[in-house]
C-alpha cells in the first residue's frame, strides 16, 4: 500500500468540489482543493435544490442552514408570453412524496455555506491555481485520487481523460441571468415560467421579494458583441411581457447580470482513467432547463463518498461509481436538452406544459438511488 493512500486532490472549488472535500475530510481523507480563481466563485444567480439535493445536504449536516437562508416554493406555474397560465406543478406534493423539501437559494449564499463548512473542518482552498495537463500528471503521482470538478466549459481534468478534446455543445440559445429585490408580495411563492416562441423568462422567488431569474432566446454565439448590447436586447425583447417580468427587469442588481451562451455535453463513455476522475459539470453538464445541475453534482459527491468507504481497489470503486450514475445523469441531460429544443425553436408547435408531469413521476426520478445504506 503506497503512502498516498489517504490523499485526495480535488480540482475546482465549485459546488461539487467543496461538497466532496467536506465529505472526504469527514471520512478521514487528507484533502487538497485547488481553484483557478482568486476566491470561491458565485457564478450563476441562483439554484433550485430539489429534494434529491436536500437529501444529500442533510447527510452533510447542512440542510437546516440552507433552508434557513433559502426559500421553499409551493408551485411551479407556466404561462405564455401574455400571462395566460398554461399549467401548474404542485411542488409541495413533490416534496411530500420525496420526503424532503425543495429549496431556492442564491448561488453565492449556497457557496458561502459550503465554504464555511469546509473551513470549519480546517481545510484550506488553494486559490489562483490554474492547472495544466502536466500539473494533473504530477497530482496523479502524489495523490491516491485526483478528482476534476472544474466545470463544463474548460475542464482541464476532462481534457486529460480525453486528449482529443471533447467539446461542449452549444445548444443555440443565450441566458441572461440576474438577481432582483422586489417589493414584498409582488410575486407569490411560485416559480414563474413564461414562454414565447424561441424565448423564455423564468423567475424563481426566494423570500421577502428576493428572486433570481433568467431571460433566454435563440441566437448565434457572438462573443465580440458588448455585454451592454445583449442587456439592451433583453429589455427590448421582454418589454411587453407580463408584469412579473417587468418588475424583475426594473429592480435587478446590475452587478448580478451575466450573459451565458448555453452549452451541454453528450454523455461520455467513461469518467475515469487510472486514479483520475471527473464529476459534476465536468462529467455530465445538463442544460439549465433540466433544473438538475447542482442536484446531480451533489448526488455524485454522495455516491462517490459511499463508494470510497468500501476500501475496494480504486478502479473498481470508480467503475462502480460511473455505472451507478451514468443512467440518471444522462436522463437529466436528455430531459434538459429536449425541453430546450421545444422552447428555443421557431416552431409554432404548442409547447408541453408542466401539467403533463406528475408529482409522482418527478419524485420517483429525483429520489432514485438515494436510499440510505
Amino acid at each position: 500500500m503506497n503512502n498516498n493512500k489517504n490523499r485526495i486532490a480535488i480540482v475546482g472549488a465549485g459546488i461539487a468540489g467543496i461538497a466532496l472535500a467536506i465529505l472526504a475530510t469527514k471520512q478521514g481523507y487528507q484533502v487538497s482543493l485547488y481553484e483557478r480563481d482568486s476566491k470561491v466563485s458565485s457564478m450563476g444567480a441562483g439554484v433550485t435544490l430539489w429534494p434529491n439535493a436536500i437529501f444529500v445536504l442533510q447527510q452533510m449536516g447542512l440542510d437546516k442552514e440552507v433552508k434557513r437562508i433559502g426559500g421553499i416554493p409551493s408551485y411551479m406555474r407556466q404561462f405564455d408570453q401574455y400571462g395566460i397560465q398554461q399549467g401548474e406543478l404542485d411542488i409541495e406534493e413533490v416534496n411530500t412524496l420525496s420526503g424532503f423539501p425543495s429549496v431556492t437559494i442564491l448561488r453565492r449564499d449556497l457557496m458561502n455555506i459550503l465554504a464555511r463548512a469546509l473551513n470549519d473542518l480546517g481545510v484550506e482552498i488553494h486559490f489562483n491555481c490554474s492547472m495544466t495537463a502536466e500539473d494533473i500528471g504530477k497530482l496523479k503521482q502524489e495523490f491516491h485520487l485526483v478528482v476534476g470538478a472544474d466545470g463544463r466549459m474548460n475542464s482541464v481534468v476532462r481534457q486529460t481523460l480525453y486528449p482529443e478534446k471533447v467539446q461542449p455543445c452549444y445548444q443555440g440559445f443565450i441566458n441572461i441571468i440576474g438577481i432582483s429585490q422586489l417589493e414584498e408580495d409582488v410575486i407569490d411563492n411560485a416559480i414563474h415560467d413564461f414562454r414565447g416562441l424561441g424565448e423564455r423568462f423564468g423567475i424563481v422567488p426566494i423570500k421577502a421579494g428576493l428572486c433570481f431569474w433568467a431571460g433566454g432566446w435563440s441566437t448565434h454565439i457572438d462573443k465580440e458583441r458588448p455585454l451592454s448590447a445583449w442587456y439592451d436586447e433583453m429589455h427590448q425583447r421582454f418589454m411587453n411581457w407580463p408584469d412579473p417580468v417587468q418588475n424583475v427587469l426594473k429592480f435587478y442588481e446590475k452587478s448580478s447580470l451575466n450573459r451565458i451562451f448555453v452549452h451541454d455535453l453528450d454523455p461520455l463513455p467513461y469518467w475515469h482513467q487510472d486514479n483520475v476522475l471527473i464529476i459534476g459539470d465536468a462529467a455530465h453538464p445538463p442544460l439549465p432547463t433540466s433544473g438538475q445541475g447542482a442536484c446531480q453534482a451533489l448526488e455524485d459527491v454522495w455516491h462517490l463518498a459511499l463508494n470510497l468507504e468500501k476500501k475496494d481497489e480504486l478502479d473498481n470503486v470508480l467503475t462502480d461509481f460511473y455505472q451507478q450514475r451514468i443512467v440518471k445523469t444522462s436522463a437529466a441531460q436528455t430531459a434538459g436538452r429536449q425541453l430546450a429544443q421545444r422552447i428555443f425553436t421557431d416552431s409554432s408547435e404548442p409547447q408541453s406544459s408542466v401539467a403533463g408531469i406528475s408529482a409522482k413521476q418527478l419524485s420517483e426520478f429525483w429520489m432514485q438511488g438515494l436510499e440510505l445504506k
